[in-house]
């Protein structure tokens, strides 16, 4: 008893680790900015490499707490993954409110473990072509699917994001990222190297689809074997409600369903009459008019996602007799943000976390000065992609963001790799596939916070606390093993020298 007591006392609650790790951040600002340590921040400008320094600024300047006081609140408001979060949950929310999910995932039952989590690593995978959005959608309904399917749904959650971010570095066809990087794989090859180089969206249409199955079906028997058993095979269940089960009302929720689909296809396909509302048309290629920063397609995906869910789900309700009233649907509206109290508070110590780290510069100039580490390398071939794979990997968890951090990496790594005879399309699928694995890992990554919350909310019922760092350890030994998967897949197309798709090598 004395054991477990000490345990619970050392223990650190998120909360509390998320300000420490803010202080930490604010203190190496300090030092950082006193010391006078600087980063070399090469950018390409006018088709040439040009060099600049960046510094880290110091959070206790006059200027450091003029931000850190006056953008409190304001860092919260603007932080995008809590708008998305409470969309996501509404949507989910009447989806089971109404019993739609309950029709939906309870014949999973009768599917063993090994079968639905391989369709939930394939499913997290494939999503990313929608981007970040897919933590915010998948993660909460991951848990609901797994409760309808009588498992474990803090597995479930974990499932969701593992397959999602260690998933991120590939996927069946590109995805935006793939054209937003290659954009900057591009400029980086073409300033200093070969200016004939174009970037090719297809350029990995073989590696992609072939990494995706590689991972889903490892990374079932990753899953079951070393992170299933680390939970019990069911968590308590909150709501025990039967809902009416009625063919009809699935029958016509699922014409409305496709119908929606329909509809919002049409609006994203250009050339037809009164098609392509939803693309920017400002953009050239078609996959930057979908999902460019201006783009409606790409700034509402939450938003559509949640009124077809909302949509089926009151058709189903409703013809199905399980929302009777008004009251029944305000409220159903609302049925998944129960327990997730804890999430809301996280994220706003979290969101203040990050926008010191941002202002501060500090992620920045570390990973300047592993750029710079990078340049000084004398080695090529298998050392090459292994020394950069992990400095990525490195990176990453400082600076979870993609395009910031593939923007100081670029211009320094694309001709590195050039000269040693790779080419920038194998490099950049290399990044990917150690940027997901980073993000994975990071406690500076929203989503991994926003995981936890979910452990917490499913968790609720049972005396352990949830912890970063105890999330952590529970799931490395997976990301470990994903790890050596992703350098097998790697070293293994490079040594064999595979086309990685339409017209491209892995070497020169």
């Amino acid at each position: 008893m004395r054991t477990k007591k000490r345990k619970k006392q050392t223990s650190l609650n998120p909360i509390f680790t998320i300000v420490i790790l803010t202080f930490i951040i604010m203190i190496v600002s300090l030092l950082f900015s006193l010391l006078g340590i600087e980063g070399h921040r090469s950018t390409i400008v006018n088709n040439s490499l040009e060099s600049s320094m960046t510094t880290v600024k110091n959070i206790f300047s006059l200027d450091g707490l003029h931000f850190l006081f006056g953008s409190i609140v304001d860092s919260f408001t603007t932080f995008e993954p809590l708008a998305y979060l409470v969309l996501s949950l509404i949507g989910i929310s009447i989806g089971s409110a109404s019993g739609l999910f309950q029709k939906l995932f309870s014949p999973l039952k009768k599917l063993r473990l090994s079968v639905l989590t391989f369709a939930l690593l394939l499913v997290s995978i494939i999503s990313n072509i929608i981007g970040e959005y897919s933590f915010m959608l998948l993660i909460p309904l991951a848990g609901v699917m797994y409760q309808y399917a009588s498992k474990n749904p803090m597995l479930g959650v974990m499932t969701a994001f593992l397959g999602t971010s260690i998933g991120y570095g590939t996927n069946i066809i590109f995805t935006y990222d793939d054209y937003a990087l290659g954009m900057l794989t591009q400029l980086a090859a073409t300033a200093t190297v070969d200016e004939d180089y174009v970037f090719q969206l297809l350029s990995t249409s073989i590696i992609g689809p072939v990494s995706t199955f590689v991972l889903a079906f490892i990374g079932t028997i990753i899953i079951t074997r070393f992170l299933a058993p680390k939970l019990p095979k069911k968590c308590h269940i909150d709501d025990e409600i039967v809902y009416n089960d009625s063919k009809m009302a699935a029958r016509i929720s699922g014409i409305l369903f496709i119908i929606l689909i329909l509809v919002i296809g049409y609006m994203i396909v250009p050339g037809l009459p009164g098609s392509g509302a939803l693309l920017d048309h400002s953009e050239t290629e078609y996959v930057a008019q979908l999902f460019s920063t201006n783009a409606p397609f790409h700034n509402g995906i939450i938003l559509f996602i949640t009124i077809i869910l909302v949509l089926c789900s009151f058709v189903y309700g409703i013809l199905s007799g399980n929302l009777k009233s008004t009251e029944d649907c305000g409220l159903g509206l609302s049925k998944e943000f129960k327990n997730v109290g804890y999430l809301f508070v996280l994220l706003f110590f979290v969101s203040n976390m990050l926008a010191i780290l941002n202002w501060t510069n500090l992620g920045s100039v570390i990973t300047t000065r592993l750029v710079d580490f990078i340049s000084t390398l004398q080695i090529s071939g298998i050392p090459l992609i292994l020394a950069v794979f992990f400095i990525i990997i490195i990176a990453s968890i400082l600076i979870p963001g993609n395009i910031e951090k593939w923007t100081l990496l670029s211009p320094i790594v694309i001709p590195l790799f050039m000269r040693a005879n790779i080419t920038p399309n194998f490099t950049q699928f290399l990044f990917k596939a150690a940027d997901g694995i980073g993000k994975s890992i990071s406690l500076f990554f929203v989503y991994f916070i926003i995981m936890v919350g979910f452990l917490q909310k499913y968790n609720a019922e049972r005396k352990e606390e949830i912890t970063l760092f105890g999330t952590l350890k529970i799931l490395f030994p997976s990301i470990l093993l994903f790890t050596i998967v992703w350098i097998l897949i790697i070293i293994g197309w490079y040594l064999v020298g595979l086309p990685l798709g339409m017209n491209t090598m892995p070497t020169l």
